[in-house]
C-alpha cells in the first residue's frame, strides 16, 4: 500500500535544485512553510486528491520550506505549521491525547483536528487501497464519519480539537 512521503526529501530536493549544496537532511529549524500553488494564475484546483507543489525561498543560503498542505483520501495535513498558526488555533490549550504502539479501528463521530507533537501513524481509511502517513509536526483534520484503521508505529501524543 502507497504512503504519503516525507516533507523533507521534498525540501532536500528542492535545496538541490535551487542551491547548490550536496544531498543533506535539513535542520527542522530552518523549515517554516512551504507555499501552496497550483501552477496557474487561478485560485487552489479543488480536484481530488489535492497536491500543492512546494516552493522554495534561498535567504542568506538558508533554504526555508513554506507550509504544505495536503488533501488524500479525506484527510488534510498541514506538515511543520508555522508557530504563529498554531498560536492562532489555540492548539496549546487543546486536550491531549497519547497512545502506544498499536493497530486499531477507529471512527469520527465528529470532525477533529490533531496536532501530533510526537509519533508515526499509518491511517488506513475503510475501503482505501492507501493509507496516509502522519508524524510529529503534522496538522491534521479528519472529517466527520471516517472509518479508518490506525497503525501506530511509533507513540503518539498529540493536542486535538473536535467539531
Amino acid at each position: 500500500m502507497a504512503c504519503l512521503g516525507s516533507v523533507n526529501q521534498s525540501v532536500v530536493a528542492l535545496s538541490n535544485k535551487f542551491h547548490n549544496t550536496n544531498t543533506q537532511t535539513l535542520p527542522t529549524k530552518h523549515l517554516s512553510s512551504f507555499s501552496l500553488f497550483s501552477g496557474s494564475s487561478s485560485p487552489l484546483s479543488t480536484k481530488s486528491p489535492k497536491t500543492y507543489k512546494p516552493t522554495c525561498r534561498v535567504n542568506t543560503g538558508i533554504v526555508r520550506a513554506e507550509a504544505m498542505t495536503t488533501e488524500k483520501l479525506g484527510i488534510k495535513i498541514e506538515r511543520n505549521p508555522p508557530e504563529s498558526r498554531l498560536t492562532q488555533l489555540g492548539v496549546k490549550s487543546w486536550p491531549k491525547w497519547g497512545c502506544e504502539p498499536s493497530k486499531f479501528p477507529w471512527t469520527f463521530t465528529t470532525k477533529e483536528t490533531c496536532y501530533l507533537l510526537k509519533g508515526k501513524v499509518k491511517v488506513y481509511p475503510d475501503g482505501a487501497n492507501e493509507c496516509v502517513e502522519i508524524g510529529a509536526g503534522d496538522l491534521v483534520e479528519f472529517p466527520k464519519g471516517m472509518s479508518c484503521t490506525w497503525d501506530v508505529s511509533v507513540a503518539v501524543d498529540k493536542h486535538y480539537s473536535l467539531g
